[in-house]
C-alpha cells in the first residue's frame, strides 16, 4: 500500500512537472510570410533619374522650401531666389516680404540696381532671423579702381552685418584687383563667398590663375534660348555653381518664350505653367535659378517646382530649342 501510494506521488509529480515547461504555455514566435514575388513577364523600363544633378539632389526640396547648395566656400545657398532687378522703393520692399512668406530665402541685389538700401530694410524687418537668409549683391565695373570704398558702401547700404555672396557683375578693368580686395573682406568676415557674373570660359581662363579664392559661383544669362552648355560644363568641372539670370528670357522677350510650342505641350502634360517648365529644366540641369517677380502668384508658382519631374526625353526636347541667342548685351 505505502510502495502503491509512492509510485501514485511521483507519477503526479511527473505530470506536474511537464505541464509547467509545456511549450505551448511559452509566448510563441510567428513567422512573417513573405510571398514569393514573380518576375513580371514585360516589365516597363525605369525612367532615367533626373533629380539628382551633380550639384543638388532635387529630391530634397519641396514647393516653398527648395534645396541648398553647398558652394565652395563652405556655405549653403538657397538653390531658388528673387531677382531684384528693376524693383525699386515700396514695390521692392513689398515684393521680398512676400516673398519671405512663400519660402524664399536668397535675394539678388546689385550696386547697379541701385536698390541696396531697399533690399536691406526688408531683409531687416522680415521677421526671419538673418543667419536663414542668403544676400547676394555685385561690385560694377566702374567701381573696380576703388572696390574697397564700394565695397564698404554696399555694406553700409544694405546693412544686414554681412554679405551672403559678392560677385564681380562683368568683366571690366581692374576686375582682378577689385575681386582682390573682396578676397580681404571674405578675411575680415565682411563678406563669406565671392564669384563673378558674365564671366565665359574664356574670361574664367584668364581669371582663375590670378585670383587667391576660386569664385563659388558665375552669374550667367541662361535659358532655353541661350543654353550655354559648354559653360555650365566647364563650371561643374571646375566645382563652381552656375546661376541663371534671365531665366525666362529677359526683357522684350519673355512672352515669346513663354508662348514657345515645345514648352506648352510639356506644361499642359504636367498641369505646369510654361514658367514652371523652363525653371525646372533649369534645375534639372544643376542651375540656380533666380526669377524676378513683384507678383505674389508669380513667386509662389516660381518656388512650386518640386512636385514634378521632367523627363529625359522632355529635357531633350527644351535641349533642342537652343538658338544661341542672347537677349542682353554682356
Amino acid at each position: 500500500m505505502i510502495k502503491w501510494l509512492i509510485s501514485l506521488m511521483m507519477a503526479c509529480s511527473q505530470t506536474l512537472t511537464l505541464s509547467a515547461c509545456n511549450p505551448d504555455d511559452s509566448p510563441k514566435k510567428t513567422e512573417k510570410i513573405v510571398p514569393e514575388l514573380k518576375p513580371e513577364s514585360n516589365p516597363v523600363p525605369s525612367p532615367e533619374p533626373t533629380s539628382d544633378n551633380g550639384m543638388f539632389d532635387l529630391s530634397e526640396g519641396e514647393n516653398g522650401n527648395p534645396p541648398t547648395l553647398l558652394l565652395s566656400s563652405g556655405y549653403e545657398m538657397p538653390i531658388i531666389g528673387l531677382g531684384t532687378y528693376s524693383l525699386h522703393d515700396d514695390v521692392c520692399m513689398n515684393a521680398i516680404l512676400a516673398a519671405v512668406k512663400l519660402g524664399y530665402r536668397k535675394f539678388d541685389t546689385a550696386s547697379y540696381y541701385g536698390n541696396e538700401e531697399e533690399v536691406g530694410k526688408a531683409i531687416r524687418t522680415c521677421g526671419v532671423l538673418r543667419e536663414e537668409l542668403f544676400v547676394c549683391t555685385k561690385l560694377y565695373p566702374n567701381q573696380f579702381a576703388d572696390a574697397e570704398k564700394a565695397i564698404e558702401e554696399s555694406l553700409c547700404k544694405l546693412n544686414i552685418g554681412y554679405v551672403d555672396l559678392m560677385l564681380l557683375h562683368h568683366p571690366g578693368a581692374h576686375d582682378v584687383e577689385a575681386y582682390k580686395a573682396m578676397e580681404r573682406a571674405v578675411k575680415n568676415g565682411k563678406i563669406r563667398s565671392i564669384g563673378v557674373s558674365n564671366y565665359y570660359i574664356k574670361e574664367m581662363t584668364d581669371f582663375l590663375p590670378k585670383v587667391n579664392i576660386k569664385p563659388t559661383l558665375v552669374q550667367n544669362e541662361i535659358h532655353p534660348y541661350y543654353q550655354e552648355k559648354e559653360v555650365v560644363k566647364f563650371m561643374h568641372e571646375n566645382g563652381i555653381a552656375i546661376e541663371g539670370w534671365y531665366p525666362l528670357g529677359g526683357r522684350g522677350y519673355t512672352a515669346a518664350m513663354l508662348g514657345n510650342g515645345t514648352i506648352g505641350q510639356i506644361a499642359k502634360a504636367h498641369g505646369k505653367s510654361p514658367a514652371q517648365i523652363i525653371l525646372r529644366w533649369d534645375l534639372q540641369n544643376g542651375i540656380v535659378i533666380i526669377p524676378g517677380s513683384s507678383n505674389p502668384d508669380h513667386q509662389r508658382e516660381n518656388i512650386s517646382l518640386f512636385d514634378f519631374e521632367l523627363s529625359s526625353e522632355e529635357m531633350a526636347q527644351i535641349a533642342a530649342l537652343d538658338r544661341n541667342e542672347k537677349h542682353d548685351w554682356y
